[in-house]
């Protein structure tokens, strides 16, 4: 189905809503669409359909990021999506699609706030090949300064789903023990034991930063997974010591699965609206309706 004729079934739906909750609704959306940076649909290109800062899709070749084109290790599939095409990741391999910082997360060192939400179809204990699997990643100038990461664990079966903050290096890791030998408890990260992943159905994971780097407000980060609240990370410094210039928002860091949908917006999102966004009938597409950007 075209987003243009998804977007008119819309409008013919809502024509026989209430007045009342025609304003609810195109409140809560117009707030949702204010924060939208990014949204990559993955249904015609790697590039994202909608940015606020560069909508171009990367890969890092070398030392140098070159425009992303789909290969046999990332293809994109028409039809196979929650909406449309989707992104699929056939192997573990290099292929990490990337969308630069500016004007999509805007991480700044004063007081940092984010969501980024995507649909992911898989089975972990039978799609991933052995090792550490982190779907998406936010990244900087060096893991010692920060890292921001979704992850499916290594060694359990079935598969944990993590959602980790990990700060300043001398912060969560004191006595520079690796990652797998720190105690779930006492790791800046939301574990998720039996995640709802599957081949047949599509799943909706959604992740916040809230207040990272400020001195006036207590930082966290939360996990959804199907609209719901998989728990937060709390009671941490989360100071982080990112170039600006170098944080990257990555995909696919050993998934092997398919990714449809991707978005980000600049603040964290409350449950109610993380909610909104997992009902939407035909997309994040919906949220927008200024046409593509040009090349």
């Amino acid at each position: 189905m075209s987003r243009r004729l998804a977007r008119l079934m819309l409008v013919v739906v809502m024509m026989g809503l209430p007045a009342s909750a025609h304003a609810e609704q195109d409140d809560a959306r117009s707030k949702l669409s204010s924060a939208l940076t990014l949204h990559a649909s993955f249904d015609e290109g790697l590039d994202a359909d909608f940015s606020r800062g560069d909508r171009t899709c990367y890969l890092r070749v070398g030392k140098q990021l070159e425009r992303a084109q789909p290969t046999e290790d990332g293809k994109l599939e028409a039809e196979a999506g929650r909406y449309g095409g989707a992104l699929h990741f056939t192997r573990k391999a290099g292929f990490r699609p990337i969308f630069k910082n500016a004007g999509v997360l805007d991480y700044n060192a004063e007081d940092w706030s984010s969501t980024v939400s995507v649909w992911l179809r898989l089975n972990p204990d039978e799609d991933l090949e052995p090792g550490y699997c982190d779907p998406v990643q936010i990244v900087g100038d060096s893991s010692a300064k920060g890292f921001i990461f979704l992850e499916f664990s290594k060694d359990e079966t079935p598969r944990y789903f993590r959602y980790a903050i990990r700060p300043l290096k001398h912060i969560w890791n004191p006595n520079n023990v690796s990652w797998a030998d720190i105690p779930f408890d006492q790791r800046p990260m939301v574990q998720v034991e039996k995640p709802p992943f599957s081949r047949d159905e599509w799943t909706h994971a959604v992740f916040t930063v809230e207040h990272l780097n400020s001195k006036d407000h207590k930082p966290s980060g939360r996990l959804y997974l199907n609209g719901k609240s998989m728990g937060a990370i709390e009671g941490w410094d989360l100071t982080f010591g990112w170039d600006p210039a170098a944080v990257q928002l990555v995909l696919g860091a050993a998934y092997v699965g398919h990714m449809d949908d991707l978005s980000v917006f600049n603040r964290a999102l409350s449950a109610a609206e993380v909610d909104q966004l997992y009902r939407l009938e035909h997309g994040v597409g919906e949220l927008y309706a200024a046409p593509k950007q040009p090349e």
